[in-house]
C-alpha cells in the first residue's frame, strides 16, 4: 500500500512538472513583442519563439542551429561585436546593448538587446538572448531631439533678433540725443546755462553708449582682467561724477562708505562699468524721482554655489535703490543674458549678466535683493586681500 502511494506521488510530481514545463513553454511562445531564445555557449540558437519569427522573419526550421551573429550587419560581424556580447555577459554576468540588427528580407530595425550566460554546477551551457524591436521609439527620439534642436535654434534666433533690435533702438537714441544737444548748442551759444545743461546731456548719452559698447565687448569675447591692487572707496569717489551724470536730476544719489576698507584685487575699469550697470539699472527702475545708494562695507560670508563654502572676507560693494523691484520669478532669470524688462530701446539684457560674470572672474560673487514695489539691492562681493583683512 505504501509502495501504491508512493508511485502515486512520484506520477503526480511528475505530472505537476511536466505541466509546469508545458505552461512555460506556452508562455515564452506567447510573447510576440520580444525574441526569446537560448545559444549555446558558441552562440549558435538551440530553440526559437513566435515573437522570434515575427520581429525577424525566420521560422524556427529556418534558424535554429544558425549562429547568432547573422542578425547583424557585415562591419558589426567584422568588429566582433557578436563575440563581445557572448564574452561581455560570461564576464560580467550581463550584456545589454542597443543597435541595429537585420532581419530575414534583409530590412534592418533597432534592437534592445539582452543576453544573460545559464550556468549549470559551474559550467557554462549556454545563453538566454532577448531582442526587442524599438525602431519606432528610436525613429521618435529622433524626431524629438530633432524638434528640440530646431526649437533652440528658433529661440537663438529669437534672442539675437530681440537683442539687435533693442542695441539698435538704444543706440539709435543715444545718438540722437547728442545730435539734438549739439544742435541746440549751436542755436543757444550765448546762453551758458543752457548750454551746460545740453553739455550735460550729450555727456551722459556718451557714457551711456561707451557702457554698450563694453557690454558688447565683454559679451563677444570675454573680458581680459588685468587686476591691481585698489581701495573701492576711492575708486567709487574717482568716478563719482560719471555715475552721478549717470541719473538724471530728479534722482538722489548718496555716498556711504564703509572706513578703512581691506584692498581688493580688481580690474578698475571693468570695476567702474559694472557698477555704472548698477546705477542706470536703478535710474530705469525710477518712474520720476528716487533715490540711489552706493554703499561699501565688510561681510565675513560663505560664498553662494560652492559645494563646500567656508566663510571669508569679502569687500561689498552695494547699489541700492527705492525702485519698482523686481518679482522672484524675475530675479532668478536678471542675470541671463538678453533677458531685460524694459522697453526696447531701454536696455541691452546684457547688464547684469555682465556684473555677474565680472564678478565671478574676480573671485568673488554677486547678492541681488529685490521686492516688488520696495527696490533692489545689488552687491558686488569681492575677495578682500588679506594683508589687509586682519
Amino acid at each position: 500500500m505504501a509502495d501504491s502511494t508512493h508511485s502515486t506521488m512520484g506520477r503526480d510530481t511528475l505530472s505537476a512538472l511536466m505541466d509546469e514545463d508545458q505552461q512555460f513553454r506556452l508562455l515564452v511562445q506567447s510573447i510576440t513583442d520580444y525574441a526569446i531564445y537560448t545559444l549555446d555557449p558558441l552562440g549558435f540558437i538551440r530553440n526559437w519563439n513566435t515573437g522570434g519569427q515575427r520581429i525577424k522573419g525566420y521560422s524556427r526550421d529556418e534558424i535554429v542551429g544558425q549562429h547568432f551573429s547573422r542578425f547583424y550587419s557585415e562591419d558589426d560581424q567584422a568588429a566582433g561585436l557578436p563575440e563581445h556580447g557572448l564574452r561581455t555577459a560570461r564576464q560580467e554576468g550581463k550584456y545589454e546593448s542597443e543597435g541595429w540588427r537585420y532581419r530575414k528580407d534583409g530590412s534592418r530595425f533597432r534592437a534592445s538587446v539582452i543576453i544573460d550566460p545559464i550556468w549549470l554546477n559551474d559550467q557554462l551551457v549556454g545563453y538566454a538572448k532577448i531582442t526587442r524591436d524599438i525602431t519606432a521609439r528610436y525613429e521618435a527620439e529622433l524626431r524629438l531631439d530633432e524638434t528640440q534642436r530646431a526649437l533652440a535654434q528658433s529661440q537663438k534666433i529669437e534672442a539675437v533678433g530681440k537683442f539687435t533690435f533693442g542695441l539698435a533702438h538704444d543706440f539709435n537714441n543715444l545718438l540722437t540725443v547728442i545730435v539734438n544737444s549739439l544742435d541746440l548748442i549751436l542755436l543757444h551759444r550765448t546762453d551758458e546755462q543752457r548750454t551746460q545743461k545740453l553739455v550735460n546731456g550729450a555727456m551722459r548719452a556718451a557714457d551711456r553708449g561707451t557702457l554698450l559698447t563694453r557690454q558688447l565687448l565683454a559679451f563677444a569675447r570675454g573680458q581680459d582682467l588685468a587686476p591691481e591692487v585698489h581701495d573701492v572707496n576711492r575708486l567709487l569717489e574717482r568716478s563719482g561724477d560719471l555715475y552721478s551724470r549717470a541719473c538724471d536730476t530728479s534722482i538722489t544719489m548718496t555716498l556711504d562708505f564703509a572706513p578703512a576698507l581691506p584692498k581688493v584685487l580688481v580690474d578698475a575699469t571693468l570695476f567702474e562699468a559694472a557698477i555704472l550697470n548698477l546705477v542706470v539699472n536703478s535710474r530705469d527702475a525710477m518712474f520720476a524721482s528716487g533715490e540711489i545708494v552706493i554703499s561699501t562695507k565688510l561681510s565675513h560670508v560663505a560664498p553662494p554655489e560652492e559645494m563646500q563654502p567656508s566663510v571669508s572676507g569679502y569687500v561689498c560693494v552695494s547699489v541700492s535703490d527705492n525702485g519698482i523691484g523686481m518679482s522672484e520669478e524675475t530675479c532668478d532669470r536678471a542675470v541671463e543674458p538678453f533677458f531685460t524688462t524694459k522697453e526696447v530701446g531701454k536696455g541691452s539684457g546684457l547688464g547684469l549678466s555682465q556684473v555677474y560674470g565680472f564678478a565671478r572672474q574676480s573671485g568673488g560673487f554677486v547678492h541681488l535683493r529685490s521686492e516688488v514695489g520696495k527696490g533692489t539691492s545689488v552687491s558686488i562681493c569681492l575677495p578682500a586681500l588679506a594683508e589687509h583683512s586682519q
